[in-house]
């Protein structure tokens, strides 16, 4: 049975690390339900956690978690103790403490970020944690610490992933834009889109063939002025010559 659970924590533990980016040390968030059932079992949480789950972890839970177990009083007392040596992370809750089932379902709100484990025997807090994809969720059961195969929606979370589903074409489009600045793009690809550049027009070519067009226009114009200064040159010359030729036969 011992291998069996092993191999099972093994499979799932990979599950995680391959679709949601789990990484060791692993942050495991404890609270007072969990503590109590390990006190019960004789179950060393900080010795056989890591072993469990074949890596680093990182034991932590919250104030809230131990302001609940304050306020229920003595038979509660060594599992307090218990917690207390864990790290104790940062909630939104320091003011006005809220009970330990709702303190961590802030914890790992948005699609859980910062990569938790919830180890807990509340049922409340499980059905809630398992509505949430990416989220290992521990429990004890016979004696034993037991990582619940992935739920339900964490599997159709990876299923939508790999179909495309959550992928929109905004996200399609900065994802090739990243993958080209860091240069991951294909050398087919770049030579293909330059070619294209290439095949273009060439707007320097146009405006140097406009230059060109207007300098002869320019040239042009003159010319016919001074043709035009001609001919009338030609005309008054004309009508001098008229008039000698008039003086000449009157002499005559």
């Amino acid at each position: 049975m011992k291998i069996t659970r092993q191999k099972h924590a093994k499979k799932y533990i990979s599950f995680y690390k391959y679709n949601f980016k789990f990484r060791p040390p692993f942050q495991i968030l404890i609270d007072g339900t969990f503590c109590q059932a390990a006190l019960k079992n004789k179950i060393q949480i900080k010795e056989q956690m890591p072993k469990y789950l074949m890596g680093e972890v990182q034991l932590c839970t919250t104030n809230c978690v131990l302001k609940e177990l304050e306020s229920l009083g003595k038979e509660l007392y060594g599992a307090k103790i218990i917690l207390q040596r864990f790290q104790v992370r940062n909630c939104a809750h320091i003011k006005s403490p809220v009970g330990a089932s709702q303190c961590l379902q802030s914890m790992i709100d948005g699609n859980n970020p910062h990569h938790y484990f919830v180890a807990t025997q509340d049922q409340d807090l499980t059905a809630s944690v398992k509505r949430i994809p990416g989220i290992p969720l521990i429990f004890i059961i016979q004696n034993t610490m037991v990582l619940d195969k992935p739920s339900p929606s964490s599997a159709a979370h990876v299923q939508a992933v790999q179909t495309g589903q959550l992928v929109t074409v905004q996200q399609k489009e900065s994802i090739q834009t990243l993958k080209e600045e860091q240069g991951l793009v294909n050398s087919t690809e770049r030579k293909g889109r330059k070619r294209k550049r290439k095949g273009g027009p060439n707007p320097l070519s146009c405006l140097k063939k406009k230059k060109k067009i207007q300098g002869q226009q320019q040239q042009q114009q003159p010319a016919g002025e001074k043709k035009k200064r001609k001919r009338h040159r030609k005309r008054t010359g004309g009508g001098g010559l008229q008039v000698e030729t008039v003086a000449q036969i009157e002499k005559a």
